[in-house]
C-alpha cells in the first residue's frame, strides 16, 4: 500500500485530494496545525469514519516552519508521495503578515526539501502547489510555462521562491520534485473570504433580508476558474 503525506488536509485541496488518494488505495497521513478550536470540518466524514481514520487516514500535528517535527514524521511515516499544499494563500493578507508567508510559502517548502534529504527517501515524489500569482503583472494572455514570472505579493514572491527551489533541488539533487502552476479553482469547500464565496454567501444573506449589498475588492482583476476536484486529480497524476 502506498502512503501519501499531504499538508493543507483540511484545506479545499487537501480534503479533496484525501478522498482520491483514499479511493486509489493509499494510506493517507495529514499534517494538521494545533488549534483551540477544531478547523477539520471539510475532512469531518472522513475523520469520523471509524473504518478509515488510523485505518487508513492518520492525521499529525506539525507546521512546515518546525524543521526537526518535519524531519521526524518523514522518518516515521517514510511516504512514496508528499503534496505540500499548505500555505498562507492570501493576497492581502500577505503583505500584513509578510514575515510569516515567507517562513510558511517559500522557507516551508526549503524544509521539506531538505528534510528528504536528511531522511534519505530517495524515490519519494515531492508535489508542490504553485500559483498563477507568479505571473502577478501578465506580459501575455494566456499564460503558460514560458510566460516570464512578475509576481506583485509577498504571498507571489514566496512561491516563487518555492518554485525555483523546487526545480534547483530536482537538477542539484535528483529528488523527483515537481510544480503545479495552479489557477484559481472552486467548490463549495472553498474558504468564505474568497471572491467567489464572498459573492455566494453574500447573495445568500442579501436574499434572506440579512444585508443589502456586496463589498468587494479589485473589480479589476481577470482570473481563470476550475473545479477544485478535477485539480486535485491532476496534481496525482503529475
Amino acid at each position: 500500500m502506498k502512503k501519501a503525506l499531504l499538508t493543507g488536509i483540511t484545506g479545499q485541496d487537501g480534503s479533496y485530494l484525501a478522498e482520491i488518494l483514499l479511493d486509489k488505495g493509499y494510506q493517507v497521513h495529514g499534517i494538521i496545525r494545533r488549534s483551540s478550536s477544531f478547523n477539520t470540518s471539510r475532512i469531518d466524514h472522513l475523520y469520523n469514519n471509524k473504518e478509515i481514520l488510523n485505518n487508513k487516514l492518520f492525521l499529525h500535528y506539525g507546521d512546515l516552519v518546525d524543521t526537526s517535527n518535519l524531519n521526524r514524521l518523514l522518518e516515521k511515516i517514510g511516504p512514496d508521495e508528499i503534496y505540500n499544499l499548505a500555505a498562507q494563500s492570501h493576497v492581502k493578507v500577505s503583505f500584513e503578515i509578510p514575515d510569516y508567508t515567507a517562513q510558511v510559502d517559500a522557507l516551508g517548502t526549503l524544509r521539506f526539501l531538505d528534510a528528504i534529504r536528511e531522511v534519505g527517501l530517495k524515490k519519494v515524489k515531492f508535489y508542490q502547489a504553485s500559483t498563477s500569482e507568479l505571473y502577478g503583472k501578465v506580459r501575455e494572455i494566456p499564460q503558460d510555462e514560458k510566460t516570464p514570472f512578475y509576481p506583485r505579493s509577498p504571498y507571489g514572491v514566496a512561491k516563487l521562491y518555492g518554485y525555483w527551489i523546487i526545480v534547483n533541488y530536482r537538477e542539484a539533487y535528483d529528488i523527483f520534485a515537481c510544480n503545479g502552476i495552479l489557477f484559481n479553482h472552486e467548490s463549495p469547500r472553498r474558504g468564505e473570504t474568497f471572491v467567489t464565496r464572498k459573492i455566494t454567501r453574500a447573495a445568500g444573506k442579501i436574499l434572506a433580508g440579512m444585508q443589502k449589498k456586496i463589498t468587494l475588492g479589485n473589480l479589476d482583476a481577470k482570473r481563470d476558474w476550475g473545479f477544485a476536484p478535477e485539480y486535485c486529480e491532476g496534481m496525482w497524476r503529475i
